[in-house]
């Protein structure tokens, strides 16, 4: 049985039920999910219930918003995790290269002959840029761009190579390819708050941050372990800390969860040296921490209660046939 502690207050969002009729609507609307296969495995992940868990005080538009990009970053991660796709060098170097001009600040005009994933990401960051200052626009797209660079040349390195990554490769690199960075981020979209440049460069909110970051990916981890194995995955804390140290399955989740209450203490000592810090800076910090302990507790929700980790998911694993072939493509 996996042992995963939460200090935190279980939280969901008023308008988790509009949200997820929103994302069924807005999928669909945008070309991402065609195929029955598809649109039912992705109804029983219900994103729209994660982001009503993880941004629990977003307002409707917000939380629609916070859903949409779920959708997007979970559609490409499968194209990239799970199929042919993410072992093509080169054709994740000409998405890359698209989704980059996308991000660019103004958001270039909608080409709706691009494919479905770059549309809707052209999409999204046109809604999702009016809402912010010129500097958090540069970071989300920093951060971004970071995510998607990371999983289809890290990543995909690694998988052509048949290498396993080191633990403290595999950690840094973690929080780029599970997007957390940017999920951080729409924190301030959903709160309507930013964080001043100079506040964000500091020690003690990079500790906060990263810790907070790693309790998420990790957890994401121990629950995802049985899909990704099926697959061959080996981009998972489990299955690395149990390779390297030689360890078996239940010694490796045991480390890991251990590894996640000790990141959980390092965010709460982090969290008190912020406030001493920045006594005056309520109106931002306070909503940026909370969103941050939404995250680390909603996502142990959601992981433990959502099909997209389920055992028959896992059996089913290598059969990829409900993955849109035409979701990712240049030139379809």
């Amino acid at each position: 049985m996996i042992d995963i502690t939460c200090p935190f207050p279980f939280s969901v969002n008023p308008h988790a039920r509009q949200a997820r009729e929103h994302l069924e609507a807005w999928t669909r609307e945008n070309g991402l999910l065609r195929g029955a296969r598809a649109r039912e495995r992705f109804a029983r992940a219900d994103f729209g219930w994660f982001a009503a868990l993880v941004y629990p005080t977003a307002d409707a538009e917000a939380l629609d918003l916070m859903a949409e990009w779920f959708a997007w970053l979970f559609l490409v991660d499968d194209q990239l995790d799970d199929g042919a796709f993410g072992r093509s060098p080169k054709r994740m170097a000409q998405a890359v290269a698209l989704m980059r001009e996308i991000l660019g600040d103004p958001a270039p005009p909608l080409d709706t002959a691009l494919p479905p994933a770059a549309v809707a990401l052209a999409d999204l960051w046109r809604r999702t840029a009016r809402r912010a200052s010129p500097r958090w626009r540069a970071r989300f797209a920093r951060h971004l761009e970071q995510c998607l660079i990371t999983a289809t040349v890290w990543e995909a390195e690694n998988r052509v190579s048949g290498s396993v990554p080191t633990e403290e490769s595999y950690i840094a690199n973690r929080r780029h390819t599970g997007a957390i960075y940017v999920c951080m981020d729409l924190i301030e979209t959903a709160e309507n708050v930013e964080v001043p440049a100079p506040s964000y460069d500091t020690p003690a909110f990079e500790a906060a941050l990263n810790a907070a970051c790693d309790v998420v990916c990790w957890a994401n981890d121990v629950y995802s372990l049985a899909k990704e194995r099926a697959l061959g995955e080996v981009h998972n804390l489990v299955y690395i800390v149990g390779h390297h140290r030689r360890l078996d399955e239940r010694q490796a989740l045991e480390t890991v969860c251990s590894a996640i209450a000790a990141r959980t203490e390092d965010y709460l000592t982090a969290e008190k040296e912020l406030r001493r810090e920045h006594p005056r800076d309520a109106p931002w910090l306070e909503p940026t921490l909370a969103g941050m302990r939404s995250w680390m507790r909603g996502n142990l929700d959601w992981s433990q209660r959502t099909e997209r980790y389920a055992s028959d998911f896992a059996r089913d694993g290598a059969d990829t046939q409900y993955l849109e072939a035409a979701l990712m493509e240049v030139g379809q």
